[in-house]
């Protein structure tokens, strides 16, 4: 089981203690009050999880984290129902209009920062860089590509043995999107997995395998597997936490948001208490929960909004 995993697992069985994590969007807590709500994305989910837990060991309130999803959370934060909507994307138009139609103010917090990584066996010498073109003839729906010369004549004829995320993960979800031009669009004979363990072990078992999962899987496994630069139009770029958090590992490299209702600023005391802890711990947090940490310039910045909407 992965670190992210098991953090996520963790949660789920503190929530049935009421110790500080709740699973599910099904909770009947309603914002305001001592207890604290959280929805959302299940990229974010293990971020926020580790933070509520850490946040409680430190003598902090109770903080419930449900996992419905982007869109799940943001209808359920727009409705009134939860202090804090997890998004691995920021806020689209539908859900702008929701939330005014409401009378929900919010404010959006960058949190961390996760960067896809493509990864190859130690044996392939000749994908050092895909660009997203052949990223996507490899990965779009009804691709026949099942040999790296195909990819590019220069490359030589060894079969190619896909591996990637589930198709419920968000990185698949964001994955499809940046890659293939829309979210949840993929051929479908490849190895699909949660456990990006899985895909480690396929990778690192076959020459010609190629998957992808979070940088921190990566850096676990650094000294089994290769990461392939990307070209997104403007060179190749490694994956790293610098060129995620400079936004030059593009498209691939995406932030991670927490957005907190206003009114439950105003009205919890404990909210904002609690999103600063988030963020003035951000880098152990977020290494924990295996995320690039944001620089010390991006934490500043969301310190700053935060206390712009609690001034």
């Amino acid at each position: 089981m992965t670190t992210r995993a098991l953090l996520t697992l963790l949660g789920c069985l503190a929530a049935l203690s009421l110790v500080a994590v709740g699973c599910g969007g099904d909770d009947d807590s309603s914002a305001g009050g001592g207890l604290i709500t959280a929805d959302g994305s299940s990229t974010v989910g293990p971020f926020t999880t580790k933070a509520a837990e850490d946040w409680k060991a430190d003598g902090g309130g109770d903080v419930t984290v449900g996992i419905s999803g982007t869109g799940g959370g943001f209808e359920r934060f727009c409705a009134g129902e939860t202090d804090i909507s997890n998004a691995s994307r920021p806020i689209d138009e539908d859900e702008v209009t929701l939330c005014e139609e409401a009378g929900v103010g919010y404010i959006e917090l960058r949190v961390a920062t996760d960067a896809l990584t493509n990864v190859v066996n130690l044996e392939n010498d000749w994908a050092t860089c895909l660009t997203v073109e052949q990223l996507n003839a490899i990965w779009k729906p009804g691709s026949e590509v099942d040999n790296w010369n195909q990819v590019d004549p220069s490359f030589p004829n060894v079969p190619l043995k896909l591996y990637g995320a589930g198709t419920d993960s968000g990185t698949f979800d964001y994955f499809t999107d940046v890659i293939n031009g829309e979210e949840g669009a993929s051929r479908s004979d490849f190895s699909a997995t949660e456990d990006d363990n899985v895909t480690v072990q396929g990778v690192t078992g076959d020459r010609g395998a190629l998957g992808y999962f979070g940088l921190s899987y990566f850096e676990e496994n650094s000294d089994a597997l290769k990461a392939v630069e990307v070209d997104g139009g403007n060179g190749c770029v490694a994956p790293s936490a610098e060129t995620a958090q400079d936004d030059t590992y593009t498209p691939l490299s995406r932030p991670l948001f927490m957005y907190v209702k206003v009114s439950s600023l105003e009205d919890n005391e404990a909210v904002g208490e609690f999103l600063r802890y988030a963020l003035e711990n951000q880098n152990a947090i977020a290494e924990e929960a295996l995320y690039v940490p944001l620089s010390q310039e991006q934490i500043d910045e969301q310190l700053q909004k935060l206390d712009d909407a609690t001034a």
